[in-house]
């Protein structure tokens, strides 16, 4: 399987967002926190050059405190300060609006120099398809302004909007790479929601996650993590099946052998976290 997706409003949107940047003071990148090296556009590092980045985890409600602050961590490490996030439940938000304010602080003293007037700073969120942009922009509001849902493509098209006296924020639709040549990487988007649902099969990307699953005690050995997933949703042990088999037994015994609507419901288990919190990603190393 081949994933890729790049529709004509993703490359619309994203010649808009090169222009529209020179306009922008701080960056806000959000990525999901179950997969963030997965959720960052490889270009990113570029579009953001000069300017303050907020880096935000989003959905930390998906994952344990454990893996959350070794990703904490790990970013430290890397001389960034991730804000984490559940935009749902608005949890983090306050901080990542201080931090957008401390950030443009620093330009507005530089007009002050200048003998120019402050103006509101000026922010940019961008991410992958449905990491949560717009549901923390109207965290950030206060209310709801953007339109907001679980699926990837729901935003078309740039809008500025004002938080507040002092912030103005550019909602952006999700940016992905023209082409996704990392293809574990595209399994872990598709298998997550971040990416659109045209773009894979569903019956393989089932089976790629029940794989991950079968394979979550030897790969996450050092993480306390909920004991088999699949067992204790759906009382089948995986190990003695492939994972094309466990798909295929599950759909027998649940599902009137309808597969396709089998692979559905898994992979909807598992982004409504009704298989446990888990994380497809731990820091490298």
């Amino acid at each position: 399987m081949n994933i890729q997706w790049y529709p004509g409003h993703i490359a619309k949107a994203e010649r808009e967002l090169k222009e529209q940047l020179k306009r922008v003071d701080v960056v806000l990148e959000v990525r999901d926190a179950r997969i963030p090296l997965s959720t960052h556009h490889p270009q990113a590092d570029q579009w953001v050059s000069g300017k303050t980045r907020v880096l935000v985890l989003n959905r930390v409600d998906m994952i344990t405190p454990a893996v959350q602050q070794l990703w904490v961590s790990w970013f430290e490490q890397q001389g960034d300060v991730p804000y984490c996030t559940n935009a749902q439940q608005g949890t983090g938000i306050k901080e990542v609006t201080q931090a957008a304010r401390t950030a443009g602080g620093s330009v507005n003293q530089r007009r002050r120099d200048r003998g120019m007037r402050p103006r509101p700073v000026r922010a940019v969120v961008i991410g992958f398809p449905n990491v949560g942009k717009s549901a923390l922009i109207n965290r950030l509001l206060g209310r709801r302004v953007v339109a907001s849902a679980r699926r990837a493509g729901v935003t078309r098209q740039l809008r500025w909007v004002r938080i507040s006296e002092q912030i103005e924020l550019l909602d952006a639709p999700g940016i992905i790479p023209v082409k996704l040549s990392n293809q574990q990487q595209a399994l872990k988007l598709a298998i997550c929601d971040d990416i659109g649902e045209a773009s894979y099969d569903n019956q393989q990307v089932a089976v790629a996650l029940i794989e991950f699953l079968r394979d979550l005690d030897n790969n996450y050995a050092k993480e306390p993590l909920p004991p088999s997933p699949l067992v204790r949703r759906y009382q089948i042990e995986p190990q003695s099946l492939t994972s094309e088999d466990y798909l295929h037994t599950l759909a027998n015994e649940r599902y009137q052998g309808n597969v396709e609507r089998t692979a559905l419901q898994l992979l909807n288990d598992f982004r409504k976290g009704l298989l446990g919190k888990i994380a497809l990603e731990l820091p490298p190393g």
